[in-house]
C-alpha cells in the first residue's frame, strides 16, 4: 500500500468518525463564545448598553493604522453597532441561520478589533481563520441554513 493511498484511508475513516456537519457546529460554536460573552459584559439589560462601550470608543480605544494611531470615527456608532454585533451575529451563528453573513461579519469584526488591539493577533489570527473557514465551507447539515437548503432543492 503506498503513502499516498494509506492517507486517502486515514482521511476517508476521519471523515467517517468525524464528519464535516459536526465539524462545522463545533466550529460555528468555537467562534461564537468569545463574541457572546464580550457581548453579554456590554449590556446592562434589554437594549440597555452599559456606559463602558462608548467610553471606550470614546476615550480609550484607537484604530492602529500604518504606525499611527487614530480616534474612532462616531465612537456612538461604533458603540452601539459592535454590541449588537456580539451578540446578534454569535446567536446566528450557533443557529447556523445566515450563517456565512454572520461569520463574514465576525470577520469584520475581528479585523478592526486586530486594528484597535494590534498585539493580540495570536488570537486574533484564531477568529479569523475559524470566521473564515465558516464563510468558505458554509455551515453544515447541522444548521438552520442546511434545513433550508435541503428542504427547498
Amino acid at each position: 500500500m503506498s503513502i499516498l493511498s494509506s492517507l486517502n484511508a486515514a482521511e476517508l475513516t476521519l471523515t467517517r468518525v468525524l464528519p464535516y456537519p459536526v465539524v462545522a457546529l463545533a466550529l460555528r460554536m468555537a467562534l461564537a463564545i468569545p463574541f457572546w460573552f464580550s457581548g453579554l459584559t456590554k449590556w446592562d439589560g434589554f437594549l440597555k448598553l452599559s456606559a463602558t462601550p462608548l467610553l471606550l470608543f470614546q476615550n480609550e480605544f484607537k484604530l492602529h493604522i500604518m504606525g499611527k494611531a487614530y480616534d474612532y470615527p462616531f465612537p456612538l456608532v461604533a458603540a452601539w453597532g459592535s454590541s449588537i454585533a456580539e451578540i446578534v451575529l454569535p446567536i446566528l451563528l450557533v443557529l447556523g441561520l445566515t450563517t456565512r453573513l454572520a461569520a463574514f461579519g465576525l470577520l469584520v469584526m475581528t479585523a478592526l478589533i486586530q486594528l484597535t488591539i494590534p498585539t493580540g493577533w495570536p488570537i486574533h489570527a484564531t477568529w479569523a481563520a475559524m470566521a473564515a473557514g465558516v464563510v468558505l465551507l458554509g455551515p453544515g447539515k447541522l444548521s438552520v441554513d442546511g434545513v433550508l437548503s435541503r428542504a427547498g432543492g
